[in-house]
């Protein structure tokens, strides 16, 4: 079963990406990044106000998540989030709960279960895939763009009035935690193939990933094992 781990900065669109990747080849689709705003969306709706709190509370969130590329959905205790993870209040505050060493190892697992059980192929991304939850992934991508591109995709996508500038600070903040953070932090490895889609379209994107999943022979036409 082929694993794609697709890793790179936010706002580098490695979420649409990724699931037209898996669309296209019939495979499940995995975005850690939505566990984590969840689990972050859940201490903000419990008043959990200390990062030390949480680790005694994840249980209690009955995290569960949808892997279908067309449909896929996060939710909390059968509650589904997928429009409440994209909010302004848990983007502020997402970096912080990742960085929390028991909230890593918790969606650690859960991950690496998500990736075993599917079938017959996913596609992963986050920001530490390749190098600590799966590093025997048969293919490596790290999808990046400079800051200011990142900004304007995210100020798209983003359900609040903020200016590109201010996108573009926010976004800079969560580099400098995100790699800088002690336990997996998010960095560029020997290993993965460099995508910077600074120029590049989104089409384009996804073309230049399939050709590579091709080059490799991970996939034939009907999306099953090429190997």
């Amino acid at each position: 079963m082929p694993v794609i781990a697709i890793d790179g900065p936010s706002g580098a669109g490695k979420s649409s990406v990724s699931r037209a990747i898996a669309e296209r080849f019939g495979w499940s689709y995995l975005d850690t990044g939505a566990l984590y705003r969840a689990l972050t969306l859940f201490a903000l709706e419990n008043g959990i106000s200390t990062l030390d709190e949480i680790p005694g509370r994840l249980a209690d969130a009955k995290l569960h998540w949808n892997g279908n590329p067309q449909t896929p959905e996060i939710s909390l205790a059968g509650r589904v989030i997928n429009s409440e993870i994209r909010s302004a209040e848990v983007t502020a505050q997402v970096s912080l709960v990742a960085a929390n060493p028991a909230v890593r190892i918790f969606l650690l697992g859960m991950q690496r279960e998500i990736i075993n059980n599917a079938w017959p192929g996913i596609v992963v991304e986050g920001r530490d895939i390749g190098t600590t939850v799966w590093p025997d992934a048969e293919l490596k991508i790290f999808l990046t763009a400079d800051l200011q591109a990142r900004a304007v995709r995210r100020s798209a996508e983003l359900q609040a009035n903020l200016s590109d500038s201010d996108v573009e600070r926010s976004l800079a903040a969560r580099d400098r935690i995100d790699s800088t953070r002690d336990f997996s932090p998010l960095r560029q490895t020997e290993d993965q193939i460099v995508l910077d889609a600074t120029h590049l379209s989104f089409n384009e994107v996804v073309s230049e990933i399939i050709d590579i999943i091709g080059e490799l022979k991970l996939a034939n036409d009907d999306g099953k094992h090429g190997r």
